[in-house]
Order: structure tokens, then C-alpha cells, then sequence
């Protein structure tokens, strides 16, 4: 899909993702977290400092963060913190988008005590956030330059999303260890992805070839997702489950190949986390073992 740098659209539609509960911006709770961390852990002060409390935008310091994670010999730290504040600045939905993924671990990561954690240490926001600057410079026609970033996150990360792949807002990778994402695929709202997920193509036609995820989506570990195919809206997709076939909306599908076995009771799968199968719904034979030893 070509754009034009002049006329840039934005890649997904407008989201408004609840922040902190009783905090009006994250940025504020992201410098109180980072203070409080020096406080409990003055072996961190430096490199909480550097990446948080001495910048004044949210911007800049998400700019000197992933600038210092994957800046190599080939293109340095200052260079990355430049080329990624100028895409900032060419398109401020960056920013949005990197808010609403920020409040978005945190709202669903029990094991996040605050919005600096998942900022500073956890390598799914780092690569999610590196790659909307990937996707950016994709859509400027700055190609080579985002397969070069593609390849840095996959190196530091572990984490392959092709930069023409459109990501919405409000997204949670979770790990991330070993996510892979085609080039064709896209990727709504509020959608929480684990580690090791697929969304890949089937063979070697060119076109679009990839899985399109509806917003609220669910996408639980190991889950394999092959073909342009649609996981509607709402739907949940279980642990190793592989799915060539489209997924109706508000669906729960598990198994290889992944078949309906439910119905979400959730109303957005992604918010709630909740990666439980329904219960098992099948006839009993009427031969049974009067024991019943056959059970478990």
C-alpha cells in the first residue's frame, strides 16, 4: 500500500484506551513510577534518569530508550534518537499510539506493578514501538532504512514484524519471544498477542497473503495464523492452536486445525486475558465401564 509522505493517514482508526485509573496522563505515572524506582533500587538511578526523569516529553523519552537498545556499529545511538524524533515529529499519532500501548500493558500484565517497568525492561513494548517507527519510514518510502530497523528488532527482540504490516493502538505484546508478523498482515485495536505467534502466509504467492486481526482480539501462546484470512472482531484464538480458516467474530477457536469450541463470554477477549477453553461439550458413549476407570 503506497502513501504519500505529504498526506500522511493515519494506520488505524481513532481509539480512545483507558489510562491509569485515576491518572490523567502516563506520562505523569511514568516519571513517578521511575522516581520510585530510584528510591527502591539506587543501583538504577543512572539509567532511570538518562531514560526518563531528564527528559520533558514522553516523546523523548521513548526516542533515547530505543535509540540506546538497538543502536549498533552500523548506526549509533544519536543518529537512531534523531531519525526517530523527526518521526515523531512528522506524524504526533507515534506518540498516541505508543501512549495507548504503554497503558495497555498495564492494564493488562498482573505482573506490571507500574508503567516504567514495561517502558525500561519488557522487550514486547520496545519492539512494538521500534516497529511504528519501522511502519513509518515504510510508508515514507524509506524502505531499506525499515528493513534495517525490522532486522535490529529481530536481532535484540526476537521479535520479526515486517515494517508494512499496520499495527492499531492500544496493542499488548506479551513476551513477544519469537513473534513473527508477514508483511501483508494487519493488525487492529486493543488486540493482545503472546509469545511465539504467528501470523504468516501459506506458500510463496506474492499479493496479500497474510491474516488480518479484527480489533479486541486475543491471540494466546504458540498460536499459528497462515493465509489472508480474518480473525474477527473480539475473537479468541487458543494456545498452539494453528487456524487456516476465517474466525467469526466473538469466536473461541482451539486445536490443529483450530476449530469452533465456544463462544467468548468476555466481551473483548484482548482486556481480559482470560486464555481458559470452555468446558468440554461431547457425547458420552453407552457402553461405559461400570468402574468408570476409563475416567480422568
Amino acid at each position: 500500500m503506497q502513501r504519500s509522505s505529504s498526506k500522511r493517514v493515519a494506520g488505524s482508526p481513532a481509539l480512545k484506551t483507558p489510562l491509569l485509573r485515576g491518572v490523567p496522563d502516563i506520562w505523569q505515572a511514568l516519571r513517578e513510577h521511575a522516581e520510585t524506582i530510584i528510591v527502591n533500587e539506587p543501583l538504577l538511578a543512572g539509567p532511570v534518569q538518562r531514560r526518563i526523569l531528564n527528559h520533558d516529553r514522553f516523546e523523548d523519552a521513548l526516542a533515547s530508550m530505543l535509540s540506546v537498545k538497538v543502536a549498533s556499529e552500523s548506526l549509533g545511538s544519536a543518529a537512531l534518537r534523531g531519525l526517530i524524533g523527526q518521526a515523531q515529529a512528522d506524524d504526533p499519532t507515534l506518540a498516541v499510539s505508543s501512549r495507548a500501548d504503554l497503558s495497555a500493558v498495564v492494564e493488562r500484565d498482573p505482573a506490571v506493578k507500574g508503567p516504567a517497568h514495561p517502558f525500561l525492561f519488557f522487550k514486547g513494548y520496545q519492539a512494538l514501538q521500534l516497529h511504528r517507527i519501522a511502519h513509518h519510514l515504510w510508508l515514507d518510502g524509506r524502505r531499506d532504512l525499515a528493513l534495517f530497523l525490522q532486522s535490529r528488532a529481530s536481532e535484540v527482540f526476537g521479535v520479526d514484524i515486517h515494517p508494512a504490516a499496520p499495527i492499531g493502538r492500544g496493542v499488548m505484546l506479551d513476551h513477544a519471544t519469537a513473534l513473527v508478523v508477514g508483511e501483508t498482515a494487519v493488525i487492529g485495536n486493543n488486540v493482545s498477542i503472546l509469545q511465539k505467534v504467528t501470523l504468516g502466509g501459506t506458500g510463496k504467492e506474492s499479493g496479500d497473503r497474510h491474516p488480518k486481526i479484527r480489533d479486541g482480539v486475543l491471540l494466546a501462546a504458540g498460536a499459528i495464523v497462515l493465509g489472508n484470512i480474518v480473525v474477527g472482531t473480539n475473537a479468541k484464538v487458543a494456545a498452539g492452536s494453528v487456524v487456516l480458516e476465517d474466525v467469526p467474530p466473538c469466536a473461541t477457536v482451539a486445536g490443529v486445525p483450530a476449530r469452533i469450541v465456544g463462544w467468548c463470554k468476555e466481551s473483548v477477549p484482548a482486556l481480559a486475558m482470560n486464555q481458559a477453553l470452555p468446558p468440554a461439550s461431547f457425547p458420552l458413549p453407552d457402553n461405559l465401564p461400570e468402574d468408570h476407570s476409563w475416567s480422568v
